[in-house]
C-alpha cells in the first residue's frame, strides 16, 4: 500500500510541476523549490539522524533515508502555491495563511503515522511537525521577501500576479 502511495504522490507532483513553474517568475521559482528542498532535505537528515523520524517505506531506501520525494519534491512544490497565496501579504496575514497549510499539513502527517509504514515518529509529535512546516514556509518566505526587495520587480513580473 505504501508503495502505491509514493507512486501516487509522484504522480501528483509531475501533474502539479507544469502549474508550479511559472514563466514571468521562474528565478523566483526555481529559488523558493530549491531553498524549500534543501532546508526540508536538512532538518529531515538532522531528525532522521538523531532518531526522532524514521521512513521505513521511501524512494531510494538504499541511498537516503529520508523520504527525498517529499523533501526534494512534494514540499517544494506546495511552498510554490504557498507563496503565490500570501506573496503580496504583510506579515500578520503571512501567518495567518501559513496556518492554512501547516495544519493540515500536520494533521495529514500525525493521521499517516498511525495509519501507514511510510515513516514512524519516534521522539515527535504532531506539534514538531506543525513547527517545523511552519518554520519552513517562514523562512522561504522571508528569502522570496529578500529577493523581492533586492531586485524592485514590475508589478507584471511578480509571483502574485
Amino acid at each position: 500500500m505504501e508503495k502505491k502511495m509514493l507512486k501516487g504522490l509522484f504522480g501528483l507532483c509531475v501533474v502539479l510541476f507544469p502549474f508550479a513553474m511559472k514563466r514571468s517568475a521562474l528565478k523566483e521559482v526555481l529559488i523558493i523549490f530549491l531553498g524549500k528542498g534543501v532546508i526540508s532535505t536538512l532538518m529531515d537528515v538532522f531528525y532522521v539522524r538523531t532518531k526522532r523520524i524514521a521512513y521505513p517505506v521511501r524512494p531510494l531506501p538504499h541511498i537516503y533515508k529520508t523520504n527525498i520525494l517529499y523533501d526534494f519534491l512534494f514540499f517544494p512544490l506546495l511552498s510554490v502555491f504557498w507563496i503565490r497565496q500570501c506573496y503580496k501579504d504583510r506579515l500578520p496575514m503571512v501567518l495567518l495563511k501559513s496556518l492554512t497549510w501547516s495544519v493540515p499539513m500536520s494533521i495529514g502527517q500525525w493521521y499517516l503515522e498511525r495509519t501507514t509504514n511510510l515513516f514512524h515518529w519516534k521522539k515527535w509529535t504532531i506539534f514538531h511537525t506543525f513547527g517545523c512546516v511552519t518554520f519552513t514556509l517562514l523562512a522561504i518566505r522571508g528569502l522570496i521577501e529578500l529577493v523581492k526587495q533586492a531586485e524592485h520587480k514590475a508589478p507584471d513580473e511578480e509571483m502574485g500576479s
